[in-house]
């Protein structure tokens, strides 16, 4: 059994009435302190995006002391953040525009990060390397395990009309490449900045609440969003049949 901890656009330097940024940076390390006095351990702590506000290496600097944690840690870029500072300060290279891409090989799963963000855009989408490297990484090396893949923008509607406008388009080929993969277990995102479940490509499509903020649907008097709501997170669990189950957690202030 694999547990993870899943959380999504924590948005450090999100200036919120004046406050110079001290909500998000709080907000995160409210969830992050949360899940360092779990008495059990977690496979992998995923934060599927938006970890920066304007994407500067400054912020870079808050995501890296704010998301330290006793659990492994794994990102992906969201349309918020920006690849040459994100490359540069998280992962210690030069930087660079090409899509930020990574497999982590856990005990009992292989997780796939992926970069569906666009450079100056706020909609997504995976292009054709990352789909390439997607379909290779799937089809090798331990293809008896199950995976889990992971990337920033849902690729499905949510019915949330201020973020189905900027979701993942171009998906036609994502679901090509993820029927040819049945160990592909469940797929993880944020974006949406609210906790939601559907499918895609015959998967559960699991989306992470959003930390700093929440988007409300149209029956709670949405499109808007919502500072006043308190950070969510998802734990999802992997059994040994790949069925994913999901629990939604409010973090209350300590």
């Amino acid at each position: 059994m694999l547990t993870i901890a899943h959380l999504s656009d924590i948005h450090l330097g999100q200036v919120h009435r004046g406050d110079g940024g001290e909500r998000a940076r709080r907000r995160a390390g409210q969830v992050m302190a949360y899940l360092d006095a779990l008495p059990g351990p977690l496979d992998a702590v995923l934060v599927t995006g938006d970890l920066a506000d304007h994407g500067l290496a400054e912020e870079y600097r808050q995501v890296a002391e704010v998301l330290a944690s006793r659990h492994p840690v794994l990102l992906c870029p969201g349309n918020h953040d920006r690849r040459p500072s994100y490359r540069e300060v998280l992962l210690g290279e030069a930087p660079g525009e090409e899509p930020v891409n990574r497999l982590h090989r856990l005990p009992r799963a292989d997780v796939l990060m992926l970069d569906s963000s666009v450079p100056g855009r706020d909609e997504g989408l995976l292009d054709d390397a990352t789909l390439d490297w997607l379909d290779a990484e799937l089809g090798s090396g331990r293809t008896e395990l199950p995976a889990l893949v992971a990337f920033h923008h849902p690729p499905a509607e949510l019915h949330l009309p201020l973020v189905d406008r900027i979701r993942q388009f171009g998906a036609v080929r994502l679901a090509e490449v993820l029927r040819r993969h049945p160990r592909v277990a469940a797929l993880l995102c944020g974006h949406a900045h609210t906790a939601a479940a559907t499918t895609f490509a015959g998967l559960p499509l699991l989306v992470a609440p959003g930390v700093v903020s929440t988007v409300m649907l149209p029956c709670e008097g949405g499109p808007g969003i919502a500072f006043d709501q308190p950070p969510l997170l998802a734990f999802h669990v992997l059994d040994g049949d790949r069925r994913t189950t999901t629990h939604y957690r409010v973090v209350s202030p300590a």
